[in-house]
């Protein structure tokens, strides 16, 4: 049985953003994290100009860093 976690705590602020994985939106919709990114690359008229964009790396090393914070194992 899967763990039900709320959204919210899938939702990360990003310059200056609330936003939300590629791979936590995946989960959400059932369905791959690549097969969610070539659906939005063969669709991308159908969304904003900024509705996605790649994380830096020191962006994601801050991210990584809220899980631990957040999720302690």
């Amino acid at each position: 049985m899967q763990e039900i976690i709320p959204i919210q705590n899938k939702i990360y602020e990003i310059r200056g953003q609330k936003v939300m994985l590629d791979y936590d939106l995946a989960a959400l919709y059932e369905v791959e994290t690549r097969t969610l990114n070539q659906a939005i690359k063969r669709n991308l008229e159908s969304f904003p100009e900024d509705f996605m964009f790649r994380l830096t790396t020191r962006e994601w090393e801050n991210l990584i860093s809220q899980f631990v914070m957040t999720y302690p194992f």
